[in-house]
Protein backbone atom coordinates (compact mmCIF):
# COMPACT_ATOMS: atom_id res chain seq x y z
CA UNK A 1 0.00 0.00 0.00
CA UNK A 2 1.13 3.30 -0.93
CA UNK A 3 1.30 6.44 1.05
CA UNK A 4 -1.51 9.29 0.32
CA UNK A 5 1.31 11.18 -1.24
CA UNK A 6 1.81 8.99 -3.36
CA UNK A 7 -1.93 9.08 -4.97
CA UNK A 8 -2.88 7.68 -8.47
CA UNK A 9 -4.72 10.13 -11.10
CA UNK A 10 -4.59 9.47 -15.22
CA UNK A 11 -2.20 11.83 -15.63
CA UNK A 12 1.62 10.59 -17.34
CA UNK A 13 4.07 9.96 -14.51
CA UNK A 14 1.82 10.30 -11.36
CA UNK A 15 3.56 9.98 -7.89
CA UNK A 16 1.69 6.44 -7.81
CA UNK A 17 3.37 5.19 -10.45
CA UNK A 18 6.80 6.90 -9.79
CA UNK A 19 6.85 5.22 -6.26
CA UNK A 20 5.70 1.89 -7.74
CA UNK A 21 8.52 1.46 -10.03
CA UNK A 22 10.90 2.13 -7.45
CA UNK A 23 10.16 -0.15 -5.42
CA UNK A 24 9.88 -2.34 -8.43
CA UNK A 25 13.12 -2.06 -9.58
CA UNK A 26 15.36 -1.91 -6.20
CA UNK A 27 14.63 -2.90 -2.60
CA UNK A 28 16.98 -0.97 -0.51
CA UNK A 29 20.46 -0.51 -2.56
CA UNK A 30 19.81 -3.64 -4.36
CA UNK A 31 18.10 -4.86 -7.65
CA UNK A 32 15.22 -6.46 -6.60
CA UNK A 33 15.15 -10.19 -7.22
CA UNK A 34 11.09 -11.36 -7.25
CA UNK A 35 9.22 -8.75 -8.64
CA UNK A 36 6.46 -10.69 -9.18
CA UNK A 37 5.26 -11.11 -6.02
CA UNK A 38 4.45 -7.05 -5.82
CA UNK A 39 1.04 -5.14 -6.90
CA UNK A 40 0.15 -2.10 -5.31
CA UNK A 41 -2.79 -0.76 -3.78
CA UNK A 42 -2.85 3.41 -4.20
CA UNK A 43 -5.33 6.10 -3.00
CA UNK A 44 -7.35 8.41 -5.63
CA UNK A 45 -5.92 11.82 -5.95
CA UNK A 46 -9.63 13.00 -6.32
CA UNK A 47 -10.28 11.69 -2.98
CA UNK A 48 -7.17 12.74 -0.80
CA UNK A 49 -8.30 15.95 0.00
CA UNK A 50 -12.05 14.68 1.07
CA UNK A 51 -10.10 12.38 3.48
CA UNK A 52 -8.04 15.53 4.82
CA UNK A 53 -11.01 17.78 5.21
CA UNK A 54 -12.16 15.14 7.53
CA UNK A 55 -8.99 14.23 9.52
CA UNK A 56 -8.94 18.28 9.79
CA UNK A 57 -12.37 18.49 11.51
CA UNK A 58 -11.51 15.19 14.06
CA UNK A 59 -8.30 17.24 14.70
CA UNK A 60 -10.03 19.88 15.39
CA UNK A 61 -13.09 18.71 17.90
CA UNK A 62 -10.41 16.44 19.12
CA UNK A 63 -8.17 19.95 20.23
CA UNK A 64 -11.66 21.88 21.67
CA UNK A 65 -11.87 18.67 24.00
CA UNK A 66 -8.24 18.93 25.33
CA UNK A 67 -8.68 22.33 25.74
CA UNK A 68 -12.00 22.01 27.62
CA UNK A 69 -11.05 23.78 30.67
CA UNK A 70 -9.30 26.59 29.41
CA UNK A 71 -12.18 27.73 26.72
CA UNK A 72 -14.90 26.81 30.27
CA UNK A 73 -17.16 24.84 28.17
CA UNK A 74 -19.78 23.19 29.92
CA UNK A 75 -20.72 19.74 30.26
CA UNK A 76 -23.54 19.99 27.63
CA UNK A 77 -20.56 21.50 25.03
CA UNK A 78 -18.54 19.41 25.95
CA UNK A 79 -20.87 16.14 25.14
CA UNK A 80 -21.77 18.03 21.91
CA UNK A 81 -18.13 18.07 21.21
CA UNK A 82 -17.85 14.40 21.94
CA UNK A 83 -20.22 13.62 19.85
CA UNK A 84 -18.92 16.03 17.17
CA UNK A 85 -15.39 14.19 17.20
CA UNK A 86 -16.82 10.40 17.09
CA UNK A 87 -18.50 11.80 14.25
CA UNK A 88 -15.57 13.13 12.64
CA UNK A 89 -13.87 9.66 13.62
CA UNK A 90 -16.07 7.83 11.36
CA UNK A 91 -16.11 10.00 8.76
CA UNK A 92 -12.40 9.43 8.19
CA UNK A 93 -12.31 5.54 8.93
CA UNK A 94 -15.51 5.47 6.31
CA UNK A 95 -13.40 7.80 3.83
CA UNK A 96 -9.95 5.19 3.86
CA UNK A 97 -11.65 2.61 2.02
CA UNK A 98 -12.78 4.76 -0.57
CA UNK A 99 -9.77 6.68 -1.21
CA UNK A 100 -7.60 3.42 -2.09
CA UNK A 101 -9.20 2.21 -4.90
CA UNK A 102 -6.63 1.87 -7.91
CA UNK A 103 -4.48 -1.44 -8.22
CA UNK A 104 -1.64 -0.85 -9.85
CA UNK A 105 -0.20 -3.97 -11.64
CA UNK A 106 3.46 -4.27 -13.35
CA UNK A 107 2.72 -6.88 -16.42
CA UNK A 108 5.10 -8.36 -19.11
CA UNK A 109 3.81 -10.69 -22.61
CA UNK A 110 7.06 -12.03 -23.06
CA UNK A 111 10.64 -12.57 -21.68
CA UNK A 112 11.56 -9.70 -24.72
CA UNK A 113 8.53 -7.60 -24.32
CA UNK A 114 8.77 -4.31 -21.76
CA UNK A 115 7.48 -4.10 -18.49
CA UNK A 116 3.78 -2.69 -18.64
CA UNK A 117 1.43 -0.94 -15.63
CA UNK A 118 -1.73 -1.44 -15.26
CA UNK A 119 -3.96 0.70 -13.90
CA UNK A 120 -6.94 -1.72 -11.98
CA UNK A 121 -10.10 0.28 -10.04
CA UNK A 122 -11.70 -0.95 -6.83
CA UNK A 123 -15.64 -1.76 -6.38
CA UNK A 124 -17.26 -2.97 -3.75
CA UNK A 125 -17.44 -2.61 -0.17
CA UNK A 126 -15.63 -5.54 1.22
CA UNK A 127 -11.91 -4.94 2.83
CA UNK A 128 -9.55 -3.64 0.97
CA UNK A 129 -7.08 -6.53 0.79
CA UNK A 130 -10.42 -8.70 -0.29
CA UNK A 131 -11.22 -6.49 -3.09
CA UNK A 132 -7.54 -6.49 -4.46
CA UNK A 133 -7.55 -10.13 -4.46
CA UNK A 134 -10.83 -10.65 -5.89
CA UNK A 135 -9.81 -8.42 -8.68
CA UNK A 136 -6.85 -9.91 -9.32
CA UNK A 137 -8.25 -12.79 -9.81
CA UNK A 138 -11.07 -11.84 -11.67
CA UNK A 139 -8.43 -10.29 -14.30
CA UNK A 140 -6.78 -13.57 -14.17
CA UNK A 141 -3.25 -11.52 -12.57
CA UNK A 142 -3.63 -13.55 -9.54
CA UNK A 143 -3.27 -17.55 -9.81
CA UNK A 144 -4.65 -19.58 -6.85
CA UNK A 145 -4.49 -22.80 -8.63
CA UNK A 146 -2.12 -23.90 -11.55
CA UNK A 147 -2.78 -26.67 -13.74
CA UNK A 148 -0.37 -29.14 -14.24
CA UNK A 149 -0.93 -29.08 -17.95
CA UNK A 150 -0.60 -24.74 -17.61
CA UNK A 151 2.54 -25.88 -16.24
CA UNK A 152 3.91 -28.07 -18.96
CA UNK A 153 2.82 -25.53 -21.45
CA UNK A 154 4.94 -22.27 -20.09
CA UNK A 155 7.68 -25.12 -19.56
CA UNK A 156 7.98 -25.56 -23.02
CA UNK A 157 6.47 -22.12 -24.32
CA UNK A 158 9.23 -19.62 -22.14
CA UNK A 159 10.89 -22.17 -22.36
CA UNK A 160 11.88 -23.04 -18.55
CA UNK A 161 13.97 -26.02 -18.97
CA UNK A 162 17.62 -26.09 -18.60
CA UNK A 163 18.45 -28.05 -21.14
CA UNK A 164 16.56 -31.30 -20.56
CA UNK A 165 15.37 -30.86 -16.66
CA UNK A 166 14.87 -28.37 -14.28
CA UNK A 167 15.39 -27.92 -10.48
CA UNK A 168 12.50 -27.86 -8.50
CA UNK A 169 13.77 -25.29 -6.27
CA UNK A 170 14.41 -22.78 -9.76
CA UNK A 171 11.47 -23.67 -10.67
CA UNK A 172 10.07 -21.82 -7.18
CA UNK A 173 12.21 -18.75 -7.88
CA UNK A 174 11.26 -18.48 -11.48
CA UNK A 175 7.79 -17.78 -10.76
CA UNK A 176 8.75 -15.20 -8.16
CA UNK A 177 11.04 -13.91 -10.24
CA UNK A 178 9.63 -13.54 -13.64
CA UNK A 179 6.60 -11.06 -15.25
CA UNK A 180 5.73 -13.17 -18.00
CA UNK A 181 4.87 -16.14 -15.85
CA UNK A 182 1.22 -16.92 -13.80
CA UNK A 183 1.75 -14.41 -11.03
CA UNK A 184 0.56 -16.99 -7.99
CA UNK A 185 -0.50 -16.23 -4.81
CA UNK A 186 2.07 -18.42 -2.78
CA UNK A 187 4.48 -21.20 -3.57
CA UNK A 188 2.30 -23.80 -2.70
CA UNK A 189 0.23 -23.48 -5.41
CA UNK A 190 3.29 -24.28 -8.11
CA UNK A 191 4.15 -27.42 -5.36
CA UNK A 192 0.42 -28.81 -5.95
CA UNK A 193 0.89 -28.80 -9.59
CA UNK A 194 3.76 -30.21 -9.94
CA UNK A 195 2.93 -32.93 -7.25
CA UNK A 196 -0.46 -33.51 -10.14
CA UNK A 197 1.37 -33.15 -13.24
CA UNK A 198 3.79 -35.80 -11.39
CA UNK A 199 0.74 -38.23 -10.71
CA UNK A 200 -0.53 -38.12 -14.07
CA UNK A 201 -0.72 -41.70 -16.14
CA UNK A 202 -0.44 -39.32 -19.14
CA UNK A 203 3.01 -37.94 -18.40
CA UNK A 204 4.44 -38.06 -21.28
CA UNK A 205 2.12 -35.82 -23.01
CA UNK A 206 0.38 -34.18 -20.14
CA UNK A 207 3.45 -32.80 -17.69
CA UNK A 208 6.90 -34.57 -16.91
CA UNK A 209 8.78 -37.33 -14.94
CA UNK A 210 10.84 -36.94 -11.29
CA UNK A 211 14.56 -37.52 -11.17
CA UNK A 212 16.26 -37.41 -7.35
CA UNK A 213 19.03 -35.75 -9.53
CA UNK A 214 21.27 -36.48 -12.52
CA UNK A 215 24.94 -38.19 -12.91
CA UNK A 216 26.49 -36.42 -15.45
CA UNK A 217 29.33 -39.32 -15.52
CA UNK A 218 27.10 -41.75 -16.25
CA UNK A 219 24.89 -39.44 -18.18
CA UNK A 220 21.31 -40.50 -16.53
CA UNK A 221 19.06 -39.34 -14.02
CA UNK A 222 18.89 -40.72 -10.95
CA UNK A 223 15.73 -41.97 -9.40
CA UNK A 224 13.67 -41.45 -11.97
CA UNK A 225 10.09 -41.33 -11.59
CA UNK A 226 6.74 -40.92 -13.26
CA UNK A 227 2.78 -41.44 -12.93
CA UNK A 228 3.65 -41.47 -9.31
CA UNK A 229 2.18 -39.63 -6.27
CA UNK A 230 5.65 -37.87 -4.81
CA UNK A 231 5.79 -35.25 -2.02
CA UNK A 232 7.21 -32.39 -3.61
CA UNK A 233 8.58 -29.46 -0.96
CA UNK A 234 10.23 -25.85 -1.67
CA UNK A 235 13.34 -27.07 -0.87
CA UNK A 236 13.42 -30.52 -3.09
CA UNK A 237 16.73 -30.92 -4.50
CA UNK A 238 14.82 -33.45 -7.13
CA UNK A 239 14.40 -32.74 -11.32
CA UNK A 240 11.72 -31.94 -13.41
CA UNK A 241 12.46 -34.13 -16.34
CA UNK A 242 11.86 -33.57 -19.92
CA UNK A 243 8.92 -36.90 -21.07
CA UNK A 244 10.73 -37.84 -23.86
CA UNK A 245 14.15 -37.66 -22.39
CA UNK A 246 12.78 -39.74 -19.58
CA UNK A 247 11.23 -42.56 -22.12
CA UNK A 248 14.79 -42.60 -23.64
CA UNK A 249 16.45 -44.13 -20.63
CA UNK A 250 13.68 -46.11 -19.08
CA UNK A 251 13.24 -47.71 -22.62
CA UNK A 252 17.33 -48.08 -22.56
CA UNK A 253 17.12 -49.64 -19.03
CA UNK A 254 14.25 -51.80 -19.42
CA UNK A 255 15.56 -53.45 -23.19
CA UNK A 256 15.38 -56.97 -22.60
CA UNK A 257 18.99 -59.05 -22.36
CA UNK A 258 19.51 -61.64 -24.58
CA UNK A 259 19.13 -65.25 -23.42
CA UNK A 260 22.55 -66.82 -22.06
CA UNK A 261 24.55 -69.22 -24.41
CA UNK A 262 22.98 -72.81 -24.85
CA UNK A 263 19.34 -71.84 -24.13
CA UNK A 264 18.36 -71.70 -27.10
CA UNK A 265 14.94 -73.55 -28.44
CA UNK A 266 15.97 -76.59 -30.48
CA UNK A 267 13.94 -78.04 -33.28
CA UNK A 268 11.24 -80.18 -32.08
CA UNK A 269 11.44 -78.90 -28.37
CA UNK A 270 8.39 -77.62 -26.95
CA UNK A 271 8.44 -75.40 -23.49
CA UNK A 272 6.56 -76.80 -20.88
CA UNK A 273 2.96 -75.58 -20.05
CA UNK A 274 2.47 -73.81 -16.47
CA UNK A 275 -0.79 -73.66 -15.39
CA UNK A 276 -2.18 -70.14 -14.11
CA UNK A 277 -1.17 -69.57 -10.55
CA UNK A 278 1.50 -72.08 -10.88
CA UNK A 279 5.56 -71.43 -10.85
CA UNK A 280 8.00 -73.02 -13.10
CA UNK A 281 8.18 -75.71 -10.81
CA UNK A 282 5.02 -76.59 -10.49
CA UNK A 283 4.60 -75.08 -6.99
CA UNK A 284 1.49 -72.51 -6.51
CA UNK A 285 2.13 -69.32 -7.06
CA UNK A 286 2.24 -67.10 -3.83
CA UNK A 287 -1.56 -65.02 -3.65
CA UNK A 288 -0.64 -61.32 -3.57
CA UNK A 289 -2.59 -59.48 -0.83
CA UNK A 290 -5.44 -57.29 -2.14
CA UNK A 291 -6.73 -55.53 0.99
CA UNK A 292 -4.93 -53.35 3.68
CA UNK A 293 -6.58 -51.78 6.52
CA UNK A 294 -4.76 -49.55 8.87
CA UNK A 295 -5.64 -47.99 12.50
CA UNK A 296 -3.40 -45.15 14.08
CA UNK A 297 -4.01 -42.90 16.98
CA UNK A 298 -2.94 -39.21 16.69
CA UNK A 299 -1.59 -36.55 18.56
CA UNK A 300 -4.62 -33.97 18.91
CA UNK A 301 -1.75 -31.69 19.39
CA UNK A 302 0.22 -32.22 16.37
CA UNK A 303 -2.68 -33.68 14.08
CA UNK A 304 -1.35 -31.76 11.06
CA UNK A 305 1.81 -32.66 11.06
CA UNK A 306 0.94 -36.67 11.62
CA UNK A 307 -1.58 -36.58 9.21
CA UNK A 308 0.96 -35.53 6.90
CA UNK A 309 3.09 -37.57 7.13
CA UNK A 310 0.66 -40.52 7.21
CA UNK A 311 -0.19 -39.24 3.85
CA UNK A 312 3.48 -39.30 2.28
CA UNK A 313 4.49 -42.00 3.68
CA UNK A 314 1.05 -44.89 3.53
CA UNK A 315 -1.44 -43.53 2.02
CA UNK A 316 0.50 -41.92 -1.30
CA UNK A 317 2.23 -45.81 -1.90
CA UNK A 318 -1.50 -47.46 -1.73
CA UNK A 319 -3.14 -43.99 -4.03
CA UNK A 320 -0.60 -44.68 -6.85
CA UNK A 321 -1.26 -48.60 -7.77
CA UNK A 322 -3.52 -48.74 -10.99
CA UNK A 323 -7.42 -49.31 -9.99
CA UNK A 324 -6.65 -48.87 -6.20
CA UNK A 325 -9.66 -47.50 -4.40
CA UNK A 326 -8.58 -45.98 -1.02
CA UNK A 327 -10.82 -44.69 1.54
CA UNK A 328 -9.61 -42.47 4.51
CA UNK A 329 -12.13 -41.77 7.54
CA UNK A 330 -11.13 -39.70 10.35
CA UNK A 331 -12.89 -40.45 13.24
CA UNK A 332 -13.26 -38.55 16.42
CA UNK A 333 -13.80 -39.08 20.10
CA UNK A 334 -13.56 -36.27 22.80
CA UNK A 335 -15.04 -36.55 26.76
CA UNK A 336 -15.25 -33.74 28.86
CA UNK A 337 -15.80 -34.81 32.03
CA UNK A 338 -16.51 -31.63 33.14
CA UNK A 339 -19.31 -30.47 30.31
CA UNK A 340 -19.02 -28.84 26.79
CA UNK A 341 -19.91 -24.83 26.77
CA UNK A 342 -22.54 -23.92 24.57
CA UNK A 343 -20.99 -21.76 22.24
CA UNK A 344 -18.10 -24.70 21.64
CA UNK A 345 -21.21 -27.43 20.79
CA UNK A 346 -22.46 -24.31 18.06
CA UNK A 347 -19.08 -23.78 16.48
CA UNK A 348 -18.37 -27.54 16.26
CA UNK A 349 -21.78 -28.44 15.41
CA UNK A 350 -21.88 -25.83 12.66
CA UNK A 351 -18.41 -26.43 11.49
CA UNK A 352 -19.43 -30.24 11.50
CA UNK A 353 -22.28 -29.35 9.18
CA UNK A 354 -20.43 -27.18 7.01
CA UNK A 355 -17.43 -29.72 6.35
CA UNK A 356 -20.16 -32.52 5.95
CA UNK A 357 -19.64 -34.79 8.70
CA UNK A 358 -21.96 -38.01 8.73
CA UNK A 359 -25.70 -38.23 10.39
CA UNK A 360 -24.15 -39.86 13.47
CA UNK A 361 -21.84 -37.44 13.90
CA UNK A 362 -22.62 -34.78 17.47
CA UNK A 363 -22.52 -34.17 21.51
CA UNK A 364 -24.50 -36.79 23.48
CA UNK A 365 -25.00 -36.76 27.67
CA UNK A 366 -23.47 -39.82 29.45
Amino acid sequence: MLSIDQAYSKEANNPAELAARAIFENRGNAPRLFRNSLVFLAADKSRVQDLEEAICKFLAWDSILKESEELNLTQHQITQAKTQRQAADGVVHARLPEMYQWLIVPTQENPQAQVAWQALKLSGTDALADRACKKLKNDELLVTNLASTRLRMELDRVPLWRGNHVAVRQLVEDFGKYLYLPRLQQSAVLLNAIRSGLSLLTWEKDSFAYAESYDEQAQRYRGLRHGAIIPVTAEDAGLLVMPDVARQQIDKETKPTAPPAGDEKTPGRTDEVVTPGETQSGKPEPQKPKRYHGTVRLDAARVGRDAGRIADEVISHLVGLVGAGVTVTLEIEAEIPSGVPDHVVRTVTENGRTLKFQSNSGFESI
